[in-house]
């Protein structure tokens, strides 16, 4: 049997719909972000990034590197193992304990990534919970999917950012099963918001566990960086906060945070956890030093705040359409595969701005995007620069203005 020629079939079959993904070979000029030297043949030597989750710039912070070269060299490259057989650094301990109190929890357990945060922990609760139901948001990431999927629990989807929909669907369930309801604050395609709030009363009325997702938020919402459900002063009131290292606080990594019961719970069961090497210890250092700078300096989270409200005003005066939400990530309908990923081409070779398509399954078809995060380290003169080639090309490509 011929498997590469149907790996090959497969893949001419999404080519031929728009979807076939390139990657950019960039490499980021430590200081100079959001600048990057392009390695391909048809782009600018150098390029702009506008499609970062490094929201706050913080991966370039002189502090976070210092402290991750540091740590380097008092302890080598790699973690040396699981946590549980050899991997147990104090620097894990010590970045557990700062992310416990950056959210207000008793404990906090590290990850390899978000994804694996998100995946192990869901997956762990709806299996070792008996008779568990995961009550998900329809537009949940695709690690919680995956997460509610391996726990082989009863799901049920609820519409989404909708908790009318959700109390109906709580109050069809049976009163004694254990229930989990799962979402995130902020959705990182569209960039809306959950309203937080109406959702944990209704878990709280059915004595629902909340399960929160808050990696598009933390360090960028409330006083200390600990995301909306700071912000809002909720956070007590949520069972399990899950988060990620690898955005706004500039490293890698994800975790979970909550009860001391609960987060021991998921270090006993949890595969994800058990039988997967530890962070790197630089890498836990410097993680830690960029939630402590987050937590005193909201000066980072002013800037990007400035530069998201420029560049909304900025497209509204060019009449550029971008979806409305409250939140820093700004995405512009395109509407359509193949001419997103054609935008996206010519905005790195004629105007050296690098901007992933978002295309399926990221997003559903008819629903393509592009996905621009500005951040402190963009200049109004970057934004400038951005707008007056979407102006171009939105002439150019006969891109009605009406597109959202």
């Amino acid at each position: 049997m011929d498997f590469d020629a149907m790996f090959a079939a497969q893949l001419d079959a999404l080519r031929q719909e728009g979807n076939y993904r390139v990657f950019a070979e960039l490499e980021r000029r430590c200081g100079a972000f959001p600048r990057a030297r392009s390695h391909d043949e048809d782009s600018p030597d150098e390029v702009t990034v506008w499609c970062s989750n490094d929201y706050l710039g913080m991966g370039q912070h002189p502090a976070v590197r210092q402290v991750m070269k540091d740590v380097i060299d008092e302890c080598g490259t790699g973690a040396g193992g699981t946590r549980n057989i050899s991997g147990t650094n104090s620097h894990h301990v010590a970045l557990e304990h700062e992310l416990a109190d950056l959210h207000g929890k008793d404990a906090a357990l590290l990850f390899t990534s978000g994804y694996v945060s998100n995946w192990a922990a869901l997956s762990t609760l709806g299996s070792r919970l008996p008779d568990a139901v995961i009550l998900s948001d329809a537009l949940n990431h695709a690690s919680m999917i995956e997460g509610i999927r391996g726990s082989r629990a009863h799901k049920v989807i609820w519409k989404h950012n909708d908790p009318e929909d959700l109390d109906r669907k709580l109050s069809a369930l049976p009163v004694n099963a254990p229930k989990i309801v799962a979402f995130e604050s902020v959705y990182s395609m569209d960039g809306d918001i959950c309203p937080m709030e109406e959702i944990i009363e209704v878990a709280e009325k059915h004595g629902a566990m909340t399960y929160l997702d808050e990696v598009h938020a933390v360090g960028l919402y409330g006083p200390r960086g600990g995301g909306v459900s700071e912000e809002l002063g909720l956070a007590h009131r949520i069972t399990l906060i899950e988060g990620t290292l690898g955005k706004a606080f500039g490293c890698m990594g994800g975790y979970v945070t909550g009860s001391a019961a609960l987060c021991d719970f998921i270090r006993s069961f949890a595969s994800g956890f058990i039988f997967t090497t530890a962070l790197p210890p630089a890498v836990a250092a410097a993680a830690q030093a960029s939630i402590a700078h987050l937590k005193t300096s909201d000066t980072e989270r002013r800037l990007q705040r400035e530069r998201v409200a420029y560049m909304r005003a900025r497209l509204d005066a060019q009449g550029i359409p971008h979806m409305d939400n409250p939140s820093h990530i700004i995405p512009v309908p395109i509407k359509d595969p193949v001419k997103c990923r054609m935008l996206s081409d010519i905005l790195m070779r004629d105007w050296g701005i690098y901007v992933q398509p978002i295309n399926y399954p990221t997003v559903p078809k008819g629903t393509e995007r592009l996905r621009f995060t500005p951040g402190p380290l963009h200049s109004e003169a970057d934004i400038d620069h951005l707008v007056a080639a979407l102006s171009t090309l939105w002439k150019q490509c006969a891109i009605a203005h009406a597109v959202a």
